[in-house]
C-alpha cells in the first residue's frame, strides 16, 4: 500500500492550509516553549532543566488535534477552523493517555533504546483511537497494540522513507517542516484508515 501517494492526493488544494495549519502548531506549542527558556537565562537561571518544557504538558491537547486534523484530510472530511483546540473539549482524557503513553515508552527507553523503539510504534495508533472510540486511558493504548502487532515494521519503514524530507526541512532552517509535517500526518492518518479496516474485519471473520 502506498500512503505516501494516498497522502499527496488527499492533500491536492490543500497544502496551502495545511501550511497555515503546522505554522498555527509550531506557534502555539513550540514558539512559547523556547520564549519561556530564553526568559528564564535571561533571568540568570544556568541549571539544566529547561522550564519551556512544561509548557508542553498542557499543549498535549494541540498535538493531539493536529494529528486528527490530518486523519480528517485524509477521509475527505471538512476540517473545522478549531480543530487544534477541540481536544480541550476532553481534556482530561486526552491528557492523561497521552501522559501514560508517555510514561510507558519513556520506561522501556530506559531500559533499552530498541524496546523503546518497539512501544513507540506499539502506541502510534492511540491519538486515531481517541477520536474514533470512547476508550481511555490504558484502553486505547491497549487497543492500538492490537492493532499494531505485526505491523510496527511496516510504519517503521514509512517513517524511515521521509528520511530525505527530515533532511531537507532541516537543511532549510526548519521551513521544510510546514510541509513535512502535513505529509507524514497524513500518510500516517491513511496507514491508521487501512489498519483499522482490516483489523476490525478480522475481527468480525
Amino acid at each position: 500500500m502506498n500512503y505516501k501517494d494516498e497522502a499527496l492526493e488527499s492533500l491536492r488544494g490543500k497544502w496551502g492550509w495545511s501550511v497555515v495549519l503546522a505554522l498555527e502548531y509550531f506557534a502555539i506549542y513550540y514558539i512559547p516553549s523556547i520564549l519561556i527558556d530564553l526568559a528564564v537565562e535571561f533571568a540568570g537561571y544556568t541549571g539544566n532543566i529547561s522550564f519551556g518544557n512544561l509548557w508542553y504538558l498542557p499543549m498535549i491537547p494541540v498535538a493531539w488535534g493536529v494529528t486528527i486534523a490530518f486523519l480528517q484530510i485524509a477521509r475527505r472530511e471538512k476540517v473545522t477552523n478549531h480543530i487544534l483546540f477541540e481536544g480541550f473539549d476532553q481534556f482530561g482524557r486526552i491528557f492523561l493517555t497521552k501522559l501514560l503513553q508517555g510514561a510507558y515508552t519513556l520506561l522501556w527507553s530506559l531500559c533499552l533504546v530498541i524496546p523503546g523503539i518497539i512501544k513507540f510504534y506499539s502506541y502510534a495508533m492511540t491519538d486515531y483511537i481517541l477520536k474514533d472510540t470512547d476508550l481511555s486511558y490504558g484502553e486505547a493504548i491497549d487497543r492500538s497494540m492490537e492493532m499494531m502487532d505485526g505491523h510496527k515494521s511496516e510504519l517503521f519503514l514509512l517513517d524511515l522513507s521521509f528520511i530525505g524530507w527530515f533532511i531537507l526541512s532541516c537543511l532549510t532552517l526548519g521551513i521544510g517542516f510546514l510541509l513535512f509535517i502535513p505529509y507524514i500526518e497524513t500518510a500516517h492518518a491513511h496507514f491508521y484508515e487501512h489498519l483499522k479496516e482490516d483489523f476490525y474485519s478480522k475481527k468480525e471473520a
